[in-house]
């Protein structure tokens, strides 16, 4: 099995997502974990899921 390239880390206030091969943090700070969206960045990374994803995930944390 091969390594994932985005992963989420747990921080102080809760989630952020690590990108591996790029070695910084992917963004924003998330209340939740992102489980979706995580396996959509390591799956085939359409760019409208991925967005769509992102609202949602946004709209959580307000």
């Amino acid at each position: 099995m091969s390594r994932r390239r985005y992963v989420a880390r747990g921080v102080p206030g809760g989630y952020r997502i690590w990108d591996n091969r790029g070695r910084r943090w992917w963004g924003d700070l998330f209340e939740l974990c992102p489980d979706d969206l995580l396996v959509e960045l390591n799956r085939g990374a359409d760019h409208e899921k991925i967005t769509a994803l992102l609202k949602r995930y946004r709209a959580q944390k307000r």
